[in-house]
């Protein structure tokens, strides 16, 4: 079956678009590596799924989040990078030149690979969640909680990220209802601690959120006492998801070291994995800071990684031959 399937060499493929794939695209093509990115499933990543992005230096007015993606592409694709739309669908790290299938009918073969496919966050699944998504809805307070200074807000989660999240919706909302499921946090006692010495945090233990209300913005949250079955309608100006993300790593399973989150594990202070040739940026293995501008840093790192290996691999292949260009 595979010996129908398409193939194409390239120097080096880029996975997946949004702040890390796009960046690696053009310092990789200023850098004349002839970059080949396929967009995936979500082109633009992330970015495309939110409104307004005040905080990416350069855009003093802000810009919106999928038109600030267009501008990445549009600059990766004049500075020469080959971009196209299609998801890796399974790869074979275990040959040289490593190997990408697309869409399951098309092999790539790669002398580097850059993997930037991004991760995804976590929802509740609630339909009025998705449908007020962008407006009001969020999974990002560092993102978005700047345009709710001021007003009261709501966070479902109970790990250190909504502990963190809520601490940080505290110090610019006026109340910051924290929604936990359990009559516990899973976050660590120091998080814990800082969340309960916070005076303007409401924490409804045992609570699970029911709907996310509003017509055309979020209104309020209609919360469950799942010991009770009491319903609370508490009324708020946004909703932030905390529970988590999941990263877009499964494909790479049994080829790449990760952590126990699925998170691809680099050497510190680079973009360089387990593999030779193979480089990992943005939020795919990053769960720390997962903010544009990170991942637009580490995507650059990335593809200055790639050209320095790329650079002493073709030096090492130079010398290999040397002795027998003298011997004729």
């Amino acid at each position: 079956m595979e010996n129908t399937q398409q193939q194409e060499h390239v120097h080096v493929l880029i996975i997946g678009s949004g702040p890390a794939g796009y960046t690696a695209a053009i310092y990789a093509a200023r850098a004349n590596l002839k970059p080949v990115l396929y967009q995936g499933i979500q082109p633009g990543g992330q970015l495309t799924i939110t409104t307004e992005v005040e905080n990416y230096p350069g855009y003093p007015e802000g810009i919106q989040g999928p038109e600030m993606m267009v501008d990445f592409e549009k600059q990766a694709t004049r500075m020469g990078a080959d971009i196209r739309y299609g998801m890796a669908t399974a790869v074979d790290f275990s040959v040289r030149p490593y190997r990408v299938i697309i869409e399951e009918e098309k092999v790539i073969t790669a002398d580097a690979v850059i993997i930037a496919t991004g991760a995804s966050a976590k929802w509740l699944g609630l339909p009025s969640e998705q449908r007020l998504n962008g407006s009001g809805v969020s999974a990002c307070a560092v993102c978005d909680g700047f345009f709710f200074r001021g007003k009261e807000v709501a966070i479902v989660g109970a790990g250190d990220t909504a502990a963190e999240e809520a601490l940080y919706l505290s110090k610019m909302c006026s109340t910051v209802h924290m929604v936990v499921r359990r009559n516990e946090m899973r976050a660590s006692k120091i998080m814990q601690e800082r969340v309960m010495r916070t005076s303007n945090i409401i924490i409804y233990w045992n609570s699970e959120t029911a709907e996310v209300l509003g017509d055309n913005k979020v209104e309020a949250v209609k919360l469950l006492n799942n010991q009770t079955n009491a319903e609370t309608i508490v009324p708020v100006s946004a909703f932030f998801v905390a529970i988590g993300h999941q990263p877009n790593s499964g494909i790479f399973t049994g080829f790449l070291e990760m952590d126990d989150q699925g998170y691809i594990k680099t050497i510190p202070g680079t973009t360089c994995t387990n593999l030779e040739g193979v480089f990992a940026c943005g939020d795919v293995q990053d769960k720390i800071y997962r903010q544009a501008v990170t991942a637009a840093g580490s995507g650059c790192m990335a593809a200055l990684d790639a050209e320095r290996y790329l650079s002493a691999l073709e030096h090492a292949q130079q010398q290999q031959q040397q002795p027998v260009a003298q011997a004729q």
